[in-house]
């Protein structure tokens, strides 16, 4: 293998365009050319290669990475897909392009994290990290001893069962989770298997990145403290 190369789904994830994982997808629907073939996933890129995503050319350049944590609000969904009215990318309008690393489900609020950089988010993503994401849930029956027990031991779901987790009472009605896993609907679905359903979520923490007193609907950067000690974790 050449030195030089680089794996054609991080020189595109580079540029700031999407995620690693995306670049798989586009590479996989025939969406980018290599040196004027049709890309496939494995193909690397040295210098001097010519790379071409949905007809424009792309280049590896140098970029300043950005970092935001947003508090998202209810109704918003966590996709770049513009032809989405209720995209996550239109509704913050950052002057450059990002992308949300992860999702939270429409009707949850909450943090999220967006960024240019394909590396970080492929580190944050990988479950067998296992990164801590905190979630405070309103249900609608009480948070019983039995409730606590039966989520924080695992649920079956999805043709797998949960891996245990931190479950704590904080009212009648309200619980925090810490979750190390991130399947589809996780905590609805977990609900759902014991007969509950979620009223509110939200999500607090991403590893340790914090919400805070950000207010709904905004964003913010990540410090330079925040950024260490999340790299430092990764």
């Amino acid at each position: 293998m050449n030195d030089d190369s680089i794996s054609l789904n991080k020189f595109i994830s580079s540029t700031g365009m999407c995620s690693r994982r995306e670049a798989d997808r586009m590479i996989e629907s025939g969406r980018v050319l290599l040196n004027q073939k049709t890309a496939k996933k494995g193909n690397r890129v040295l210098p001097g290669d010519e790379v071409i995503v949905d007809g424009s050319k792309i280049k590896n350049k140098r970029r300043n990475d950005i970092y935001l944590a947003f508090n998202k609000p209810p109704g918003i969904t966590c996709t770049t897909d513009l032809s989405d009215r209720d995209n996550i990318i239109d509704y913050i309008n950052y002057p450059k392009r990002i992308f949300p690393i992860g999702r939270l489900d429409k009707p949850s609020t909450g943090l999220i994290l967006l960024t240019n950089d394909g590396d970080i988010v492929n580190q944050i993503l990988r479950e067998e990290n296992n990164h801590d994401k905190e979630y405070i849930v309103t249900i609608d029956r009480p948070v019983t001893p039995q409730f606590i027990k039966r989520m924080s031991g695992g649920i079956p779901m999805l043709g797998e069962v949960t891996k245990k987790c931190q479950v704590k009472k904080l009212g009648s009605h309200r619980f925090s989770i810490i979750l190390t896993q991130g399947l589809n609907r996780q905590i609805r679905r977990m609900c759902e298997y014991l007969d509950t359903r979620v009223v509110t979520l939200k999500r607090i923490r991403i590893m340790n990145i914090h919400i805070d007193h950000l207010p709904v609907g905004s964003h913010r950067h990540l410090t330079k403290v925040e950024l260490a000690e999340l790299r430092k974790q990764l």
